[in-house]
C-alpha cells in the first residue's frame, strides 16, 4: 500500500474518509462532505444510533454521487485524541478500507479544537498506524479467493498541514520499514530460516551503511562461546553470532550504545523437549535477535544520530545424539561454568556469552537484550506487556517511556540477591535454573545478570508480544514487531543530539 500526502483540494473521486467526534459531532471535512452529498452524513448518523463516534468505529456510506463510497471514522472525544488515539484511527481506517473493497482512497484531517495533536501531527500519526496495520505476509500462499486480498492500493492523507506532515512522516516510515523487516522475520518458518540464513538476510542491511560480521562456530569456540555454542550443538545446522554496527554520530569512535538479541530460530527444548501442542509457536524464539535487526535497519533507515552495535545470537535447539544433555557443565565466554539442568531454558545461555562479548568487545555506555525468554512472563503480565529488568533505574524509566510513547507497553519486574541466591549451583559457578516453579522470568533474568560488568543494563522479555493471536488497530494478527519502535524512541529521545 502506498501513502501520499495531498491539501484536501486535491482529492477527488474514489473513496473518502472523514473523522467524526464523539456525539455525532462533525468534523470541518465531515461537515463539508454533508453540504455536498445533501445532508447525507447527518442522516446517517440519525438512522444509525449504534455509531455514535466512538474512536476507530467506521461506517460507509454508498451511491451518494460525488466520492464512490464515504467512510465515517469515530474519532472519540477531542481531549482523549493524541498521537497513538491517531495511529489507532489510522491502523482502524485501513483495515475497513480493506473490507469495504476499497482500491484508492483519501482520508482527510482536520485540526480539532482540544485535542493532544495539531493536524500535522494527526496526519503524520495516522499515515504511520495505516502503515502498520497493511503488513501481510502472504509469499507462500499459491491459491486464495480475491475477496481474501487486501484491495486498498493508495491512501492519500487529505490535510491544510500536507507537506509538513509529509515531513514528518519519511522518519516514521523508516521506523516501519524496520518493523516490518521485524515482522518478516519471525513469521518465515523454521524450514527457512535457519542460523546462516538469519545471517544472511542481514548481511543485506549492509547497503544501509550498516556494519555486517557474522561469527561462525570455529570463531566462536576460539573465543570460548561454548554456552551458545552448546544450545546449538545437536541441530545439523550450524549457530551464528551477527554483528551489526551503525556509526551515526559525530564521533565514529565514540562508545556505543549495546542491543543484544536470542535468536533461536526453532525451539524444540532439546532433551528437556517441550509438549507437542503449541510447540509450533516456537519458530518465534528468534523474536529478540529479529528486534535487534529491525532496530538497526530503523536507525540506518532515517539516519540516527548516535552509534549503535547489535549482537544477535542464533542457534537451533534440537534434541539429537550429539545434543546437549540435562547436567552437562559448560564453560561460558566469561570463564563462569554453568550446570546446565534444563535444556528447554536455552535463551539465557545463548545470551549469557552474547552479553558477555559485546561488553569485552566494544565497551558500550549501556546494554539493552531483547528475548523471548520465559513463559512465565506471560502467566505474570499476559499478552499485553513485556517485562523489563534493569541494574539502572534511569534505564528502566526510559525504556518504559519510550515504549508508553509509542504504544508498546512495558512494566518492570525484579531482581533481588534472594532469587540469585536460587541458581547457586553444588558443583559449578551457576545452574540454568532455580529448583522450584516460582518467579520464573525473575530467575532468567537474574541469570543473566551474573554475565553483566559494571554497564547499564536492561533485559526484556518478549514472550508474551511477539506474537498476536488476534488482530489490533496497528498490528495484524501475527508477528508484531514489538520492541522495534520502543528502541527506537529511546535512541531517540535519550541518545541523539
Amino acid at each position: 500500500m502506498h501513502i501520499r500526502f495531498a491539501q484536501p483540494s486535491q482529492v477527488s473521486g474514489g473513496t473518502v474518509a472523514v473523522g467524526i467526534l464523539a456525539e455525532g459531532r462533525l468534523t470541518p471535512s465531515a461537515e463539508a462532505v454533508d453540504s455536498a452529498t445533501g445532508g447525507a452524513v447527518k442522516r446517517a448518523l440519525a438512522a444509525n444510533p449504534r455509531f455514535k463516534g466512538e474512536r476507530e468505529q467506521c461506517m460507509a456510506l454508498f451511491g451518494l454521487g460525488g466520492p464512490e463510497t464515504i467512510v465515517l471514522v469515530g474519532l472519540g472525544k477531542p481531549e482523549a485524541l493524541d498521537a497513538l488515539a491517531m495511529e489507532r484511527v489510522g491502523g482502524a481506517v485501513q483495515a475497513y478500507l480493506n473490507q469495504i473493497g476499497a482500491g484508492v482512497a483519501a482520508l482527510r484531517i482536520d485540526a480539532v479544537d482540544g485535542a493532544k495533536v495539531t493536524a500535522k501531527e494527526a496526519a503524520a500519526a495516522a499515515a504511520e498506524g495505516a502503515l502498520l496495520r497493511s503488513y501481510r505476509f502472504d509469499r507462500y500462499r499459491t491459491k486464495e479467493k480475491p475477496e481474501a486480498k487486501p484491495t486498498l492500493d493508495t491512501l492519500t492523507v487529505a490535510t491544510d498541514a500536507a507537506a509538513d506532515a509529509e515531513a514528518a512522516f519519511a522518519d516514521r516510515a523508516k521506523v516501519v520499514e524496520g518493523v516490518f523487516f521485524t515482522r518478516d522475520l519471525a513469521s518465515e518458518p523454521p524450514n527457512v530460516l535457519f542460523p546462516d540464513d538469519f545471517a544472511e538476510r542481514c548481511r543485506a542491511l549492509a547497503e544501509l551503511g550498516i556494519e555486517v560480521e557474522v561469527l561462525d562456530e570455529p570463531r566462536m569456540r576460539e573465543l570460548g562461546m561454548n554456552a551458545l555454542l552448546g544450545v546449538g550443538q545437536g541441530s545439523v545446522h550450524d549457530s551464528r553470532l551477527v554483528v551489526l554496527q551503525w556509526k551515526g554520530a559525530d564521533d565514529p569512535d565514540a562508545a556505543p550504545l549495546a542491543f543484544v538479541g536470542k535468536g533461536v530460530t526453532f525451539d524444540t527444548g532439546g532433551i528437556s523437549i517441550k509438549p507437542s501442542a503449541g510447540m509450533e509457536d516456537m519458530k518465534w524464539d528468534m523474536g529478540g535477535a529479529g528486534v535487534v535487526a529491525g532496530l538497526f535497519k530503523a536507525l540506518a533507515g532515517r539516519k540516527a544520530k548516535v552509534n549503535a552495535v547489535g549482537i544477535l545470537g542464533l542457534v537451533e535447539n534440537m534434541p539429537s545424539g550429539s545434543a546437549q544433555r540435562p547436567s552437562d557443565i559448560v564453560t561460558s565466554m566469561s570463564g563462569q561454568t554453568i550446570e546446565v539442568l534444563n535444556t528447554d531454558a536455552e535463551g539465557r545461555l545463548v545470551l549469557a556469552d552474547a552479553l558477555w562479548y559485546v561488553q569485552d568487545r566494544f565497551k558500550p555506555k549501556l546494554v539493552v537484550d531483547l528475548a523471548t525468554l520465559t513463559g512465565a512472563v506471560i502467566v505474570a503480565l499476559g499478552q499485553e506487556f513485556a517485562g523489563v529488568f534493569a541494574t539502572d533505574e534511569d534505564l528502566a524509566g526510559r525504556i518504559i517511556g519510550s515504549g508508553k510513547a509509542v504504544g508498546e507497553k512495558i512494566w518492570q519486574l525484579p531482581l533481588d540477591e534472594a532469587f540469585d541466591k536460587q541458581i547457586d549451583s553444588d558443583i559449578a559457578d551457576v545452574k540454568n535454573i532455580a529448583g522450584n516453579r516460582w518467579a520464573g522470568a525473575i530467575i532468567g533474568g537474574q541469570f543473566l545478570k551474573r554475565f553483566v560488568k559494571d554497564v547499564p543494563w536492561a533485559h526484556i522479555d518478549i514472550a508474551g508480544v511477539t506474537w498476536a493471536e488476534k488482530d489490533k488497530p496497528v498490528v495484524p494478527k501475527g508477528a508484531t514487531g514489538f520492541g522495534v519502535r520502543a528502541l527506537d524512541r529511546f535512541v531517540a529521545a535519550h541518545h541523539e543530539g
